[in-house]
């Protein structure tokens, strides 16, 4: 928790109501982990799959 704290004083979070804090570092949390399971499913499964791009 202090390492939160931390990111928090030291952003422009800092003086937010508690449940922006929290709303904010959720939704960032959710965006880092959505981008790091497409790189892994780009680089370690996209060779896999067969996509063909036309009509």
């Amino acid at each position: 928790m202090d390492v939160l704290n931390t990111i928090i004083k030291n952003s422009s979070l800092d003086g937010m109501p508690r449940w922006y804090q929290v709303g904010t570092l959720i939704l960032f949390i959710c965006i880092t982990i959505t981008v790091f399971i497409s790189y892994y499913l780009l680089l370690f499964k996209g060779s896999n799959l067969n996509v063909q791009f036309s009509y």
